[in-house]
């Protein structure tokens, strides 16, 4: 799933391509990606382009007669731009496209989703809040008023274990489960320690290790091609998606923790004291 880094640098990355153009056409080729009918997704086309933006892992492109196409990628989708987009209309059923988007140019971009669970979505709206998602976000972790302080109140009355805590983007927006695994590595803390155990000390080293991790994974992706953002997201990471290979800073072995539909990584070392963590999948085949 694209996540905080990602979607900032797909806004980078549209913010030079898009503003300035005109959207002569919005396709929905699947059905299930057009979230909103009122206004009609037809009222983007002839929009001006005037600016890109991120709300969370949200992407909002601003159009100049007040709409909004706003769009959240979902766990396996994607944006492809393309230089010149295909002549023709694109057939309903055949493959991952979900979405086509057009500019004056002949440019444009596809939004594609790979599987069979659609979750792509796509809303235009006349404000970003009005999307349910982007209503109930959360802070951004790399906004400049977003200090420890604002952390430490954040995490105050939490009983979550940190890993549930971080992903809520109710809480904090634009964090998911590949660079939550990276922040907790960075902080040298258990996925399941509870957040009502944090010290002050481990609340700080924390609040530096999210600041810090998301920060360089923007600095990575910047000035990338949408098309090289995936690889470069996988390249960076640590721990997640790593499962059997060393942990880069100690040498053990990163072990996973497998859920119904996801898993989750770390390094016993750097972050258990040492003690594998119990699978909860196997746990119950083993019951």
């Amino acid at each position: 799933m694209p996540e905080l880094p990602e979607v900032e640098a797909l806004k980078d990355f549209l913010t030079e391509n898009l503003v300035g153009h005109d959207v002569v056409r919005v396709l929905p080729v699947a059905i299930s990606v057009l979230k909103t009918y009122d206004p009609p997704v037809g009222a983007f086309e002839g929009s001006e382009v005037v600016a890109v933006h991120r709300h969370g892992k949200f992407l909002d492109i601003e159009g100049g007669t007040g709409l909004h196409f706003v769009t959240h990628l979902a766990r396996a989708g994607w944006l492809q731009w393309k230089d010149r987009l295909p002549d023709g209309l694109p057939r309903p059923g055949k493959g991952p496209l979900a979405l086509r988007a057009a500019l004056e140019t002949g440019a444009g971009f596809d939004l594609t989703e790979a599987g069979t669970q659609k979750k792509l979505a796509v809303y235009i709206v006349h404000d970003p809040r009005d999307v349910p998602g982007v209503a109930r976000l959360g802070p951004d972790p790399l906004a400049a008023d977003f200090d420890e302080d604002r952390f430490a109140a954040l995490l105050k009355d939490e009983r979550r274990q940190i890993k549930g805590a971080l992903r809520d983007q109710g809480l904090i927006a634009g964090v998911g489960n590949a660079y939550s695994d990276e922040i907790l590595h960075a902080a040298k803390m258990s996925p399941f320690k509870l957040v009502a155990s944090l010290t002050a000390e481990e609340t700080e080293r924390l609040y530096a290790a999210l600041r810090t991790t998301l920060t360089e994974a923007v600095e990575r992706s910047r000035g990338l091609a949408a098309g090289r953002l995936k690889a470069e997201k996988k390249t960076g990471l640590r721990v997640h998606g790593r499962t059997g290979e060393p942990c880069p800073v100690c040498g053990d072995t990163i072990r996973e923790v497998s859920f119904s539909d996801s898993s989750l990584q770390y390094c016993p070392t750097c972050q258990t004291g040492g003690k594998p963590l119990a699978d909860r999948r196997m746990s119950r085949l083993l019951k």
